[in-house]
């Protein structure tokens, strides 16, 4: 040890504490858990979609051309239901704009409360900046009219037009938000727990994680209190002496720690060539010969003039097109069996070819049967 450096002395000691840091860390890896509330949901607590169409007045002359007839008739509706009537061909109002508007309503939400809701024009209004909704009628899926919204419009943007076709526009100016906007008037009739019993619905589900959360529950309440239905649901039975007081008991429950799993799953976007490799991927041992064809056609324009005191000939463009082909030699792979994510990603590196290459070679390493996990193209 005494010709090693003080550089050399500091670094080994760098990497025994790294390394020791592994060795500690690598028992509790292996046992990964997560709350309850953060792997499933409560049945019948799933939020609703709604949907209305209404009118956002009070815009800066950027609203719906008078050509939109829709929007004409909805103003002379409107109008009409305040005592006032009018012909819609007498409308040519530029401040206000067809909108669709949309929320999500939780079907345990009592009367009176309030939810945020979106705006988004359905013409070609050019931007709701400024804008106020009209008391719009929301509906569920039933038809039930459940929601009412009203209020003014954050698109959190602007478009800002100069004249002589000069604009400056920031964000999407068509779309917006009404905070706290929609009153619940009548609701969905929700119901999360039936008979004295809750079920909890895994958002991935998996035969293992749900035994695990089962398991969980009955270590904490006593056994049989929790019951794995399928891969996604666990009903639970609420205890004797929990019933007076439900909420409580649920809400102790979310906090519980269960042991989680998932299938080993690839997630390519051919689109921007991302690649995202999920837990326990693993690689059997194969071959993979890669090799690039790459064809470039350039055109390049040449001035082809007669000769000096000529008086028949023209002065004409003439294109010359190039062709260049360029085929590089395959290269013959060894992909070695792999256990770990950085095994995997470590012989995705050494391919050396592009992200959208290298999706081609999982597909053919999948059909192959190298490839051990699920591979999922967006």
């Amino acid at each position: 040890m005494s010709g090693i450096s003080k550089m050399t002395r500091s670094g080994l000691t760098a990497l025994f504490v790294v390394m020791t840091g592994i060795m500690i860390l690598a028992p509790a890896a292996a046992q990964e858990t997560s709350r309850l509330k953060d792997l499933a949901f409560l049945e019948g607590t799933t939020e609703e979609p709604l949907v209305g169409y209404g009118l956002v007045v009070g815009l800066n002359g950027t609203g719906d051309s008078y050509t939109v007839a829709n929007t004409a008739n909805s103003i002379a509706m409107l109008l009409e239901k305040l005592d006032v009537t009018i012909s819609p061909r007498d409308l040519k109002a530029k401040n206000v704009a067809a909108v669709i508007v949309t929320g999500t309503l939780d079907p345990n939400t009592n009367v009176g409360g309030r939810i945020d809701v979106k705006v988004n024009s359905l013409n070609d209004a050019t931007s709701l900046e400024g804008g106020h909704l009209i008391m719009t009628p929301l509906r569920a899926a039933d038809g039930t009219i459940s929601v009412l919204a009203q209020g003014s419009v954050s698109i959190g943007g602007f478009n800002v037009k100069s004249g002589a076709g000069n604009s400056h526009r920031k964000n999407h100016t068509q779309a917006g938000l009404v905070t706290n906007g929609g009153t619940v008037k009548v609701g969905l009739g929700g119901n999360f727990m039936r008979g004295g019993h809750v079920a909890w619905l895994l958002h991935n589900p998996d035969f293992v994680t749900a035994a695990a959360v089962a398991a969980a529950i009955n270590d904490n309440y006593g056994e049989g209190t929790a019951i794995a239905k399928d891969a996604q649901r666990i009903q639970v039975t609420i205890p004797v002496d929990q019933n007076a007081d439900p909420v409580v008991f649920i809400a102790r429950m979310s906090e519980l720690e269960s042991r989680t799993d998932a299938v080993a799953r690839v997630v390519v976007n051919e689109r921007t060539g991302t690649i995202i490799v999920g837990k326990n991927v693993k690689l059997k041992e194969a071959a993979v010969a890669h090799g690039n064809l790459k064809v470039i056609v350039s055109t390049y324009y040449d001035v082809s003039q007669p000769s000096s005191f000529s008086r028949r000939g023209n002065t004409v463009v003439v294109p010359e097109v190039n062709t260049d082909v360029e085929d590089h030699e395959a290269r013959v792979l060894r992909v070695p069996d792999t256990s770990t994510v950085a095994d995997v990603v470590g012989v995705l590196n050494d391919i050396g070819a592009s992200p959208r290459d290298i999706i081609a070679i999982l597909e053919a390493l999948k059909r192959a049967g190298s490839l051990q996990a699920e591979l999922i193209l967006m």
